[in-house]
């Protein structure tokens, strides 16, 4: 006779697993202790991100009136700002490189020698307009050789929209024949030999040495110029004195993208006539009294 089974669940005891004589019970894993340098860099993590957070939500600092922000100026042209110390300067960057850790440049080129080219065309000119004119210029021209054979008055009807073009053409002309001559057609790593050509000086030089070659190299224009002076990192009367300082105080971890993250700030945070200290990731290490850092 079948056995009915009724339509109710049976559970299912649990037994426990017996203990096999001579084996060690696992015990579940243990989380990891956090060291103290971990804990460190945890606190530093998260200070670096509230800082970068007040930045962008505009809240960094309040800039005061013209009149002070004047005044402000002259203390920083001046040079008596406090001094940074080494803690602040280490911070300045760390932020700097939490927030673009990869920054380039903004020169459009191929290789070593167009961003040479490009680079000389730039003085006195901004690095839009320059981008406007090299496209064509290095479809026609983006060895020495080519730009030797293109010749001078080509390459003044190609960049005739950049500043000081005349010199500028007789320049490239001039260094790209030297280049050929003198180089076997490549671009040198060394400074003195970049500084030897026709058009080119310490700020072309040290551009091309540390985007084209990865030298930590600090090229000083007027954003990086002022950007020293109103901030008192490195005040100098001369973009010179202003280098050196740089390249003595900036740790040498974040010297090879130092210039770019300066020059970056220079050009669209800390502007010329009225710096926008509210987005500034810098704020309250910024020595310049022309603003109120925000709590």
């Amino acid at each position: 006779m079948a056995r009915k089974i009724s339509g109710k669940k049976t559970s299912r005891r649990k037994t426990a697993r017996r203990a096999v004589p001579g084996r060690k019970r696992r015990s579940p894993p243990k989380a990891p202790r956090r060291t103290a340098q971990a804990l460190r860099q945890a606190v530093v993590g998260k200070a670096v991100g509230k800082a970068i957070g007040k930045a962008r939500a505009g809240k960094a600092a309040a800039i005061k009136g013209r009149k002070k922000r004047v005044a402000a100026d002259r203390k920083a042209a001046a040079g008596v700002l406090p001094q940074w110390t080494t803690a602040e300067i280490e911070e300045a960057f760390r932020r700097f490189a939490a927030a673009k850790p990869h920054p380039e440049g903004e020169l459009k080129h191929i290789n070593p020698f167009t961003l040479l080219v490009a680079v000389v065309l730039s003085a006195q000119a901004t690095d839009a307009g320059v981008n406007k004119a090299t496209p064509a210029l290095f479809a026609a021209a983006d060895t020495p050789q080519k730009m030797a054979e293109l010749g001078e008055a080509r390459v003044r009807e190609l960049i005739k929209t950049i500043g000081l073009f005349n010199t500028k053409a007789k320049n490239v002309v001039a260094l790209s024949q030297k280049l050929v001559a003198e180089h076997g057609g490549e671009v040198p790593r060394t400074r003195e030999a970049l500084e030897a050509l026709p058009g080119v000086g310490r700020k072309t030089a040290n551009v091309v040495m540390n985007i084209a070659f990865g030298e930590p190299t600090i090229a000083v224009d007027t954003h990086i110029f002022r950007v020293g002076n109103r901030t008192g990192l490195a005040t100098g009367k001369t973009p010179l004195e202003v280098e050196l300082k740089l390249l003595a105080v900036v740790p040498d971890h974040y010297k090879r993208h130092a210039h770019h993250w300066l020059i970056l700030h220079g050009r669209y945070v800390c502007v010329a006539r009225r710096p926008l200290c509210e987005s500034c990731l810098i704020a309250d290490l910024c020595k310049w009294p022309g603003k109120t850092v925000q709590k």
